[in-house]
């Protein structure tokens, strides 16, 4: 057995799941709304600066902080991006039990071990 197979198939499974369908339609709606996407963009370009930041061993301002505060604030104005994060989440919950489970072999190694 090819473990990469099975990895293949599970990615080939996730397509066909809700949450997959419902987190695509979520963004589409996002998109499809101007403001909101723009907005989202920012957001995600706020954070991906201030990981860089982070990874670099550079300090994160609180004006870094006040500005992803209110940049993501201003999300909840928006049904659309509101919808798509509890989307995201529903996402991600999966995804963590997914995890649970592909990673029980090796949990089950250092259980055994106490």
């Amino acid at each position: 057995m090819n473990i990469y197979d099975s990895a293949n198939s599970l990615e080939q499974d996730l397509r066909k799941t809700t949450e997959v369908a419902d987190l695509k339609i979520a963004f589409e709606a996002v998109k499809a709304n101007d403001l909101a996407f723009k907005l989202f963009d920012k957001v995600q370009n706020k954070q991906f600066e201030l990981q860089q930041k982070q990874m670099q061993g550079q300090e994160i301002t609180d004006d870094d902080i006040e500005s992803m505060r209110q940049l993501t604030d201003q999300l909840q104005n928006y049904d659309e991006i509101k919808n798509l994060m509890d989307k995201e989440q529903k996402m991600n919950s999966m995804m963590e039990e997914l995890n649970k489970i592909i990673s029980k072999p090796i949990a089950e190694i250092y259980q055994d071990n106490k």
